[in-house]
């Protein structure tokens, strides 16, 4: 049994994924679980769909039939989200069920990376990782909540604009 916290996948009945992560968050406040069970989310996207030459935004699940869990792996976490109504089971052998790993949690952007950033726009940065490694470049625009700078470097005499993400480039001292 870990001590922090792990992302686990609930497998639910098709149409029923906002019910569970309901009735889950309800039975925690109700039981204080707090401490065990962290936080529960349905994968969703915004969706532009246009029908009749109307633009709707449409929110969707990513993935249907399913509910991420973040929780201490307990018998006591275990058996209250296994025993939530709707919910069929965790995603793995049904004894133990699996955390996803650290590279799912990223690729699926379950959890926000938080990046503090030293520079901004019109400084010189070092581009610190990627294929540029090692260039320097001067800062164009700067999108925090997509996770991208806008840098010009200068390669073969021209100037180039490149995305990064924010990581990927520090402040020039």
């Amino acid at each position: 049994m870990s001590e922090d916290a792990r992302w686990y996948v609930v497998h639910t009945y098709s149409g029923y994924e906002n019910k569970v992560a309901s009735n889950l968050e309800k039975t925690v406040e109700n039981r204080q679980l707090h401490d065990l069970i962290q936080e529960v989310r349905v994968p969703t996207e915004t969706v532009t769909e246009i029908k009749d030459n109307k633009r709707r935004d449409v929110e969707r699940k990513i993935f249907p039939g399913y509910v991420l869990v973040k929780m201490i792996l307990t018998d006591e976490s275990w058996y209250v989200v296994r025993n939530i109504r709707g919910c069929t089971g965790f995603v793995g052998p049904s004894s133990k069920p699996i955390p996803l790993t650290d590279e799912e949690v990223a690729r699926l952007g379950v959890e926000q990376k938080k990046v503090e950033v030293s520079y901004g726009v019109g400084d010189s940065v070092h581009i610190i990782d990627g294929p540029l490694e090692g260039f320097v470049g001067t800062v164009e625009e700067v999108d925090i909540d997509k996770n991208r700078v806008r840098v010009t470097v200068s390669m073969f005499g021209r100037e180039t604009p490149v995305e990064l993400e924010l990581d990927q480039a520090e402040a020039m001292e």
